[in-house]
């Protein structure tokens, strides 16, 4: 990996891959943890508005056309900690690319009309979230499960603020943030002057954004159980325990415990309560590592009157853990280790996960993640099982 530095300060990182496509990435080091409450839901926002139009290209169809008429892709989304767009094209057009993303981050038009068509659409995307089960049930979960650390806000903010968004506050946010100092840029490819190409983010206005001050998450201690609900037929359960952001070395330790119990259908979790139980359809684990917080989380898709028993199995999985053997250690490791090697054949996810660790510590460490999956043993595993799992936070959006 290489890097350099603009003269506007703004930092990229190359990545060479000997691939056809390329990505350039850019990350806006703010998302939806760092709004203050009367700005909630302005970085999701502007993932919306900034393919609306720019001084070049002054319509969304003609800067989508000019991306899809060569056959590439461009996308944008929005965390509680960060705010991404990318352009994934054929090397030969990498120049197109680069001008387009420029374009964007530079000279959008901020159309009055476009900003109340945006806002529709991002009330309706609200309105589809909660609508959705599958999805509501994280936010659920996230609302109750940190107390006062701001991921328990959703990411596509308040319906209240969005409604009374006008051009003048949304030019202030972006101009707040959108400058060189809290952005980074990623480029994966095979693109030899690509040095060259990227001075056209020189352009980017100078500045930085100031750091949070941290706020203290309390420990959870006691059990909770928290409930809506909804007209749906089947019942959405999730089981979350808080745990460390992606800098602490218990963050990998997760990692192997995640790769025993929720592994495709061979993890724990999904042999026990459906290929045993034939309890649900959808069951797995996951685990959140971010910048400044984590969780892990139990999920499952059941009929109403097997949550006590679906509860049950799930914790008594977690107790068994602490009898894993080296053969079950082994192949957690081995399916972390294939599971991210393999997702990094992807360009863009190199891309992604390039400007991640850049906002963990350094970009560098995108290659020690494996060698920190294969230090973790038995007795890290038994220690942080004691430490993280004591006590649980469970959402469940109750069907019919």
């Amino acid at each position: 990996m290489r890097e350099i530095t603009l003269k506007n300060g703004l930092k990229v990182l190359y990545e060479e891959k000997k691939r056809n496509a390329v990505v350039v990435q850019i990350m806006i080091k703010t998302g939806s943890n760092h709004e203050a409450p009367e700005e909630r839901g302005i970085s999701h926002f502007l993932e919306h508005i900034l393919f609306e139009g720019t001084l070049k290209r002054p319509t969304n169809q003609e800067i989508s056309n000019e991306i899809e008429s060569i056959g590439g892709d461009f996308n944008a989304y929005t965390t509680n900690e960060r705010t991404c767009f990318y352009i994934k094209v054929l090397n030969k057009h990498f120049h197109k690319a680069t001008d387009i993303l420029a374009d964007i981050m530079t000279n959008s038009l901020f159309k009055k009309e476009n900003i109340e068509k945006e806002k529709n659409i991002v009330l309706k995307e609200i309105e589809m979230v909660n609508d959705e089960p599958s999805y509501y049930q994280w936010l659920l979960l996230q609302s109750n499960i940190f107390k006062k650390y701001p991921a328990k806000y959703p990411t596509y903010g308040d319906r209240t603020i969005i409604k009374n968004l006008t051009r003048e506050k949304v030019l202030a946010y972006f101009h707040k943030h959108y400058v060189s100092g809290n952005m980074v840029i990623s480029v994966v490819g095979d693109v030899p002057n690509w040095k060259k190409e990227v001075q056209v983010f020189s352009n980017i206005p100078k500045g930085n954004r100031k750091q949070l001050p941290k706020i203290k998450e309390p420990v959870l201690k006691q059990n909770e159980i928290y409930r809506r609900k909804k007209k749906n037929v089947n019942t959405y359960t999730i089981i979350g325990f808080k745990t460390v952001p992606r800098s602490h070395k218990d963050s990998y330790v997760l990692e192997v415990i995640n790769g025993i119990l929720g592994r495709g259908q061979s993890g724990r979790m999904f042999t026990e309560i459906r290929g045993k139980q034939g309890l649900a359809y959808e069951v797995g684990t996951q685990h959140i590592s971010e910048a400044g917080f984590g969780y892990f989380a139990i999920y499952a898709t059941i009929e109403r009157k097997n949550i006590s028993l679906v509860k049950k199995l799930a914790l008594e999985e977690i107790k068994k853990i602490e009898f894993i053997t080296e053969k079950d250690l082994k192949e957690s490791k081995d399916f972390v280790e294939g599971n991210y090697l393999l997702s990094m054949e992807d360009v863009q996810k190199v891309a992604d996960q390039l400007l991640f660790w850049n906002q963990i510590y350094d970009a560098r460490y995108m290659k020690n993640f494996v060698n920190e999956i294969k230090k973790v043993t038995i007795t890290d595993i038994k220690r942080v099982l004691k430490k993280y799992f004591k006590y649980y936070t469970i959402a469940i959006v109750e069907g019919k």
